[in-house]
C-alpha cells in the first residue's frame, strides 16, 4: 500500500463514531460516542494535557472496533475492550495515549482495591464487568499497576470514564477534537 492508499486516522475513528457510536452504551443511559465525549469534556474541564483528553475521549474505542452482545446481561466473558482498543491506538498515536487506554480497565480494579469509597460509585454495568474483568486487584496486582509507567494517567481515565454517563449532558462535539487528535497521529509519523 502506498500513501496515497493510507487511511487517515482522524477519518478511521471518525468513521467508527460514525457506524457504531450512536448504538447503546452497555446498560447505560448514553450512547458509546456520548459517554466517550463525556469522558474527554471532564478530561478537559480539569485541564488535562492533550494526549490525555485524547486518551478520555478514545478510551473505549475498542468497543467501536469489536462487536460484543449488545445488551450487558448476555456477556459471559470480559471483551477486553481496553487491550483491543490499546493496540489499535498504538498503530495511530504515541504511547501518552495508547498506554492510558490499555491500562484503563485495571485502573477500575485497582481503584476497587485502594479507594474504599470507590466501589460505590460505579453504576451498575461497571459492577458487572467488574466481576467479568477478574474484580478488585489483589495487594500484588496493585503493585504491579502502580510499577506501569503510566498507571496515574489511567487512574484519571478512569476516573472521567465513570464520570461520563450522564444522559443529555451537553458536551463538544467529535468535530471540535479534530485538530487535537490530528496533531497527536501527526506525533508518531
Amino acid at each position: 500500500m502506498n500513501a496515497a492508499d493510507a487511511v487517515d486516522p482522524v477519518d478511521e475513528i471518525f468513521a467508527l463514531f460514525k457506524q457504531r457510536g450512536t448504538g447503546a452504551y452497555y446498560g447505560e443511559s448514553v450512547s458509546m460516542a456520548e459517554h466517550m465525549l463525556q469522558a474527554a469534556h471532564c478530561a478537559q474541564a480539569e485541564g488535562a494535557p492533550a494526549p490525555l483528553v485524547i486518551a478520555a475521549l478514545l478510551h473505549d474505542v475498542g468497543h467501536l472496533i469489536e462487536t460484543v452482545p449488545a445488551d450487558i446481561a448476555d456477556w459471559t466473558t470480559d471483551a477486553h475492550h481496553e487491550e483491543v482498543g490499546s493496540r489499535w491506538l498504538a498503530q495511530r498515536f504515541p504511547a501518552a495515549v495508547s498506554e492510558p487506554v490499555r491500562l484503563h480497565v485495571p485502573a477500575k480494579r485497582y481503584l476497587c482495591a485502594t479507594d474504599d469509597a470507590y466501589f460505590a460509585k460505579l453504576s451498575p454495568a461497571s459492577v458487572i464487568t467488574l466481576e467479568l474483568q477478574g474484580g478488585p486487584m489483589t495487594r500484588d496486582q496493585a503493585a504491579r499497576f502502580e510499577a506501569e509507567t503510566f498507571y496515574r494517567e489511567a487512574v484519571r481515565v478512569r476516573r472521567w470514564d465513570d464520570a461520563g454517563k450522564i444522559a443529555g449532558l451537553p458536551t463538544p462535539a467529535l468535530e471540535d477534537y479534530r485538530v487535537l487528535i490530528k496533531s497527536l497521529c501527526s506525533s508518531i509519523q
